[in-house]
This record gives C-alpha cells, structure tokens and sequence, in this order.
C-alpha cells in the first residue's frame, strides 16, 4: 500500500500479515515469533495511511471543535500505527539484524514525515489553538485540560504557527534529522559489533573473578568462537574488565576502543553526522525563535534556560571537583605504593578504585557478587514496588517474548486487578543496543 506521501516498493500487504489480525495470545501481546522483517514495511505503509485519514477527518470537520471531536479524537486516532511502531521499536532496540536496519532506515524519514504533515497540517491546528484559547471556559477537568495544554504546546514547537516556507523547512529538517539519528545508532551499534578483546592466555584474564570469565565466554560463545573468551564493547562488557583487569596494556586497548565508537573513521565513522546535527539543530531552534538549541530544548524542562542549568552546573563543579581531585591523588598515591612508575590514565581509574574500596571498605565485589544474582535482584524491585504501590507480579511463562532471555510478568494493583504485563530483557547481546533503556509495547 503506498501513496504519494510514504512511497514504497515493500511487499503487498496481504492477510497473512500479523500486523493485519487481531491478536488472540495472552493479554494480546504481539506474536514475536511468527513476525518476520517483511510484514513491517506494508504495516507501516496501512498505519500511516489509515492514520492520514483519521487526522485529516478530524481537521476538515465542520462541528464547532470540542475536546471531544479534536483532542480526544487524536488520542484515539493512529492505533494500527502505534502497534507496529512499538514492535518495531522494541526489535531495533534489542534485537536487530541486516533486514530491520534496512527497514530502519527506510522508515525514519517516512515516520518524521507523517508526524510533520500532522504538526504542521493548518486546519488541525486552528482547531487545537480554538480550544487553548478558550480553555477557560470548556468546563474541562484537570487531566483534559493538561492534555489539551501539552498537545497545543506539542503542535506550536512543532511548527504550527509558522508560514509556509518556515514549515517547509522545518519539515525537511525534521526529515534529515531522523535519517541522522538512525545512522548515528546503527554507526555505534556496528562497532560494538564488530569488535571484540580475546582473552587467549591466563595472563590475559589475570585479576578476572569468575564472573567476569563466564562473561566473556558467553560473548565468545555467541559469535561462534567456542573455548575462548571475548571482551566486546558493551558496557555491561567494558566496565567489569576495566573494574578488575590487572593487565593494564588490556585495559587501555579495550578502553580506546570503547569511547572510540562511531569514530574510526570509514562507512562508521559518526563525526560528520555530528556537525550537520547540531547545525540543523541551531537552525530548527532559530525557525521556531529561540537563540539556540540549548533554549528551544529547555523551555519544555523543568530548568527553563541554559541560564539555570550553568547556575546547576557551577555551584556543584567546585566540590565535585575537588572530590574528584581527592580521588585521583588517593588512586595515584596507590599507584606509587605497588610500584608504579605511571600517571593515573582513564583506563586505571576504575581498577584503583575497586582496589581502593577493597581496602578502605573491606568491601570485595568478588565476593558480594553471590548475594546480588539477577533473581535476587528482581525480587527485591518486584518487593520494593509491592512496599510502594502495592503492585504484586507474577511469572507469566506462557507469554512470549522477543527472545529466549526475555521474561514475562503480569503486574496486578493492589485490589488483584491486572495493571499491565512487565518485560525484563536483562542480558547484552550483539542485536542490542547498549546501556539501560526502557520502552512499551502498547501505551496506556
């Protein structure tokens, strides 16, 4: 399905598409293993459509424009789309391959331009900005008239109340700014990928508690390299072999190459991406009236100005500065007691650190490990969210997740009533991105 808005060369949309069923697996959840990377180009292409036509009802309509008929409709309005936006999302954030990148790619620019044909469609927004300037006197209640307050201020950062050729512009920035956010993640994520420390020798894994080595033989596993074991460039990967490595030369390499992503130069190198963001940025906030970036991005934030956050910034720099010099000296004056003859480099600071704990604390990480396992852990956020809010979560191992990791948790409130499904993806993997991040699979 295509149109002159999202042109497309994907598959036809046919039944066999799960994005075009009803889900009847338990509490709805997307059937992860029958959806394959082509079902998501046509499902895009139907949701952005059907969602084109939703909007433009709704802003050709001749009623007098109500919460109702405008602001609720638009809540209510795209939901073929979301569902497939958040399965996507959820696949390209922790487990990608080739197809969904491709796809990825194709689709950003698409997506940004549905949501500028809807941010700067004129008729919507008279009909929005209608009802702001009258909000006084629609007898709303409080949350109506915060979601009333968020969607006009949404539309007029969006453009809305510009002329023709700003919104043009805008639009084109918007697009090029989408297809630089996905190269610029794809560009990380392709280094991590690509790189990996193997550990060949037991001088290599010296100072390596075991958990730390059954870590790298699970990275080494999983690219197919059987026996041995790899340091790659997640963190979760990164961060314990620089904690615990005493093979500096090791920690340096590993180290380089971790902040070195998405700057080595070729087809994955990120630094000219980065200067045509920030110019693009500085010249989207200019369209819309602000100085700068910084100003545009925090009239939206608690802080309001980059005035603010500096205010933030200086009054903590003096004392975390001089902690932090603290630290260094005490890290480097350990440095000289075993011998050595170095300045203190980014890639000893976290291996004199666990040494300085171990010592000054009596607290060995090595040793505590045992008593923070994973299911450990999760019992006591599952218990400290039971002391807060009542919520209680039970196994649900008929739900199926994105992968074999991937665990299930159906979340009831404090009167048994169900809340909505938890899932924990807990392990990094070569599909994944890095970091800790969050994200739903169908909104409330």
């Amino acid at each position: 399905m295509t149109d002159q808005n999202h042109p497309s060369a994907a598959p036809v949309d046919t039944d066999s598409n799960p994005f075009r069923e009803d889900w009847s697996g338990p509490f709805g959840v997307p059937p992860f293993g029958r959806i394959a990377p082509e079902h998501f180009r046509p499902a895009f292409d139907r949701g952005f459509t059907e969602h084109d036509a939703e909007i433009a009802a709704i802003a050709s309509s001749t009623a007098e424009p109500t919460f109702d008929n405008t602001i609720l409709a638009m809540e209510l309005s795209g939901r073929p789309l979301a569902r497939v936006g958040d399965v996507f999302g959820v696949l390209t954030g922790a487990h990608t391959n080739d197809a969904l990148q491709k796809i990825e790619r194709e689709i950003s620019p698409l997506r940004a331009r549905h949501w500028n044909g809807i941010l700067l469609n004129e008729p919507l927004f008279r009909r929005i900005d209608a009802l702001y300037q009258r909000r006084d006197q629609l007898d709303l209640d409080a949350e109506q008239q915060r979601v009333l307050e968020r969607y006009h201020l949404m539309f007029t950062r969006g453009g809305a109340a510009l002329d023709a050729a700003a919104k043009k512009r805008l639009a084109e920035i918007s697009e090029r700014l989408a297809t630089l956010g996905t190269t610029f993640s794809q560009n990380v994520l392709a280094d991590e990928q690509s790189y990996t420390l193997v550990l060949e020798t037991e001088e290599d894994r010296a100072g390596l508690p075991d958990f730390v080595l059954q870590a790298a033989r699970a990275a080494a596993n999983e690219r197919g390299m059987a026996r041995q074991y790899v340091v790659t460039l997640s963190r979760s990967s990164v961060e314990p072999f620089l904690q615990f490595s005493a093979r500096r030369d090791l920690r340096e390499k590993i180290f380089r190459a971790w902040i070195a992503r998405g700057a080595n130069g070729g087809k994955t190198d990120n630094k000219a991406i980065i200067a045509e963001v920030l110019k693009l940025r500085a010249e989207r906030a200019r369209l819309l009236g602000y100085d700068s970036f910084a100003q545009y991005r925090l009239a939206d934030a608690m802080a309001k100005t980059p005035h603010a956050v500096r205010g933030l910034l200086d009054r903590v720099w003096a004392p975390a500065r001089a902690s932090a010099l603290a630290d260094r000296d005490a890290l480097q004056a350990l440095v000289q007691e075993e011998g050595g003859n170095f300045a203190l480099a980014p890639w000893d600071w976290r291996y004199y650190s666990e040494k300085l704990r171990k010592r000054r604390c009596d607290v060995d990480e090595a040793t505590i490990k045992p008593y923070f396992q994973l299911h450990h852990i999760i019992e006591a956020a599952f218990y400290a969210a039971y002391r807060l809010f009542g919520l209680s979560f039970e196994r649900r191992k008929d739900v199926q997740g994105w992968h074999p990791d991937v665990q299930a948790w159906e979340v009831r409130g404090a009167d048994g009533s169900h809340r909505s499904l938890f899932f924990g993806d807990y392990f990094a993997r070569s599909s994944k991105q890095s970091g800790a991040w969050m994200t739903t699979l169908r909104d409330q």
